[in-house]
C-alpha cells in the first residue's frame, strides 16, 4: 500500500468482471481523475470483446495480468460465487482490493478472506456503495441528532420486476442468485449502518413467479439491539415504484419515480426515503394535531464515483475503508440469517434472545 508521500499521478486499477456492476465500474475508473483503467479481466467472449470495444487491455484471468504488470488496485465484480477465490488472488499479490458485495456466499469463506487480507496487512472495501451516497449520510445526520427522538420502526420496500433475459445468466437461477443476496443485501448493509446491530431474524421467501431454484419474494422481520424494529418486503417479480433503485435516481439506467421506499419512525417524527421529507407535530407529538413537513436539502453525487475516489485515498494510505471487511461480513451473516429463518420457519438470533424477550408481550 502507497504511502501518504506516493506519487499523485493516477492509480492503475484494474476490473475484474464485466457483467452489469462491472461495466459500471469500468465506466466509474475512466471518468475518475485519480485513476486509469489499466485492464479488464473477464474469460468470456463477452468480456473479451467489451474490453477490446474500450480500447482497454484484455486478461482471462487475474494471474495472466499479474505476469505482465502490477495494479495499484483490484475491483472485484464476478458472479457472487467467485468473490471469495479472486479476491485472495488479489491480495496474496498484495494489492488492495475492492470487492463487490456480497463479501462471500457465506461469512466463513468470508472470515476466511478478511484473515488473509489481515495478515498481509492489504486493506479490503467491500461495495455496498450505498452508504457513500449523500443523501443517506445526510439521513445519517438527522438521526443521529436526535429529531426524530427514538427510532421504533423502519420498513423498506423492493418491488421490481427484472425481465426474463436478466435470468439468461444461469448463476442467478441457482443459491445465491435471488434478490435476498444480490439485492437485500444492501438494504441490509443500509440499516445496519442507520440501527446498529440486528439481534434477530424472522423470514418468509417464495419461488412461486417463476419457479427457479431460489426467491422471487421474501418478507422479513428484524429486531435491532436498540430495540427498533424493521421489515423488508421484497419481489424481483412485481412491477412497481417503490425500490432504491426506482426512487432515489442512483442508476440513470432505470426510470426514476417519485416515491419512497424506505420510512423510518421515532418518537418525535418520521422521515421518508430518498426524499429526505421530515414530518412532525408543530410541538409535542399528537395524532389529533396537524404533521408539519419539510424536506431536508442535501448536495447530490454518484455514490460509485465517491466509493471510488475513496478506494484510491485509501490505496494512497490516506483513509480507512468506510465499509471494511469486517463490515460486509457482519451484514452477510443478518442475510445467512434470513435464510436460515425462511428454510426452517423459526426465529434465528444473532444476539442474544434472552436480552430482550422480556420487553415484548408474552
Amino acid at each position: 500500500m502507497m504511502s501518504n508521500q506516493s506519487r499523485t499521478k493516477p492509480l492503475n486499477i484494474a476490473v475484474m468482471g464485466a457483467g452489469l456492476i462491472g461495466k459500471r465500474h469500468v465506466e466509474g475508473v475512466l471518468a475518475e481523475a485519480d485513476a486509469a483503467l489499466c485492464a479488464i479481466i473477464d474469460p468470456s467472449e463477452a468480456g473479451r470483446d467489451f474490453a477490446l470495444g474500450k480500447g482497454m487491455s484484455w486478461f482471462a484471468t487475474f494471474s495472466e495480468l499479474a505476469q505482465t504488470q502490477r495494479p495499484d488496485g483490484v475491483i472485484v465484480a464476478t458472479p457472487n460465487q467467485l468473490h471469495v477465490a479472486n479476491a485472495l488472488e488479489v491480495i496474496h499479490a498484495r494489492i488492495p482490493v475492492l470487492v463487490e458485495k456480497p463479501i462471500a456466499d457465506n461469512s466463513e469463506a468470508a472470515t476466511a478472506l478478511v484473515d488473509a487480507g489481515s495478515r498481509l496487512g492489504i486493506p479490503i472495501l467491500v461495495g455496498h456503495h450505498r452508504r457513500h451516497n449523500p443523501m443517506l449520510q445526510e439521513a445519517k445526520r438527522i438521526l443521529e441528532s436526535g429529531r426524530l427522538g427514538k427510532i421504533l420502526t423502519v420498513q423498506g420496500t423492493f418491488w421490481v420486476a427484472k425481465p426474463k433475459d436478466y435470468f439468461e445468466v444461469e448463476w442467478r437461477q441457482k443459491s445465491g442468485g435471488g434478490p435476498t443476496f444480490i439485492n437485500l443485501i444492501h438494504d441490509v448493509d443500509l440499516f445496519r449502518y442507520f440501527f446498529g446491530n440486528v439481534e434477530a431474524v424472522f423470514a418468509m421467501e417464495s419461488n412461486s413467479a417463476r419457479g427457479h431454484c431460489v426467491e422471487d419474494s421474501a418478507v422479513i422481520l428484524l429486531r435491532f439491539a436498540t430495540g427498533a424494529l424493521g421489515t423488508l418486503n421484497a419481489s424481483d417479480a412485481v412491477a412497481s415504484p417503490w425500490s432504491w433503485e426506482m426512487t432515489s435516481g442512483e442508476n440513470p439506467a432505470f426510470p426514476r419515480q417519485n416515491q419512497f421506499c424506505y420510512q423510518i419512525g421515532g418518537t418525535n417524527g418520521s422521515l421518508a426515503i430518498p426524499q429526505l421529507d421530515l414530518w412532525m407535530n408543530a410541538s409535542d407529538p399528537d395524532w389529533l394535531e396537524p404533521l408539519v413537513e419539510s424536506r431536508v436539502p442535501y448536495a447530490s453525487s454518484d455514490p460509485l464515483a465517491l466509493q471510488l475516489k475513496h478506494f484510491c485515498d485509501v490505496i494512497r494510505g490516506n483513509a480507512e475503508p468506510l465499509v471494511s471487511g469486517q463490515e460486509g461480513i457482519a451484514t452477510l451473516r443478518v442475510i445467512e440469517a434470513i435464510k436460515s429463518s425462511a428454510r426452517s420457519g423459526q426465529m434465528v438470533y444473532l444476539g442474544k434472545p434472552d436480552a430482550w424477550r422480556g420487553h415484548v408481550n408474552d
